[in-house]
């Protein structure tokens, strides 16, 4: 499937958003190759800020690549000519899924990221998202 347009409507953490296509038709994306922290974790509010700069209320051409377990679009999505998931991983918003991208610059994106210590690289011992989650699993049991 080919990049269409669309306007993007709401950000609802660092790796998902909403947008509007030119005929009202809502798609919710989940940012392909990417994690960004969780909401309660460090760096979640910044990351859902970072995402919201480069693309909120902007027009942006998303490609649906796929569907999540969850059912969810995955998508890549540029907006101005910038590669939205692989700006988030180089400002140290999100990291590089690895399990499932496939994509080599979003490895050097990281590598830079990590190099420079900025956003979550900050952290002496950051802790990925798919921790996070599996960590609060273990603790509701």
């Amino acid at each position: 499937m080919s990049a269409q347009e669309y306007r993007v409507v709401k950000i609802a953490d660092g790796d998902t958003l909403t947008a509007l296509s030119p005929s009202m038709e809502q798609l919710k994306c989940r940012l392909y190759g990417i994690d960004a922290p969780e909401k309660k974790q460090a760096f979640g509010q910044a990351s859902k800020l970072s995402l919201a700069q480069l693309s909120f209320g902007r027009t942006a051409q998303i490609d649906v690549v796929g569907r999540d377990r969850y059912g969810r679009s995955l998508c890549r999505i540029a907006v101005a000519g910038v590669d939205v998931n692989k700006e988030q991983i180089a400002r140290g918003m999100a990291w590089m899924y690895r399990r499932y991208a496939k994509d080599p610059s979003y490895s050097d994106a990281e590598g830079t990221a990590q190099s420079l210590r900025i956003g979550i690289w900050r952290d002496a011992q950051p802790v990925p998202p798919w921790d996070f989650r599996r960590e609060g699993r273990k603790r509701s049991l």
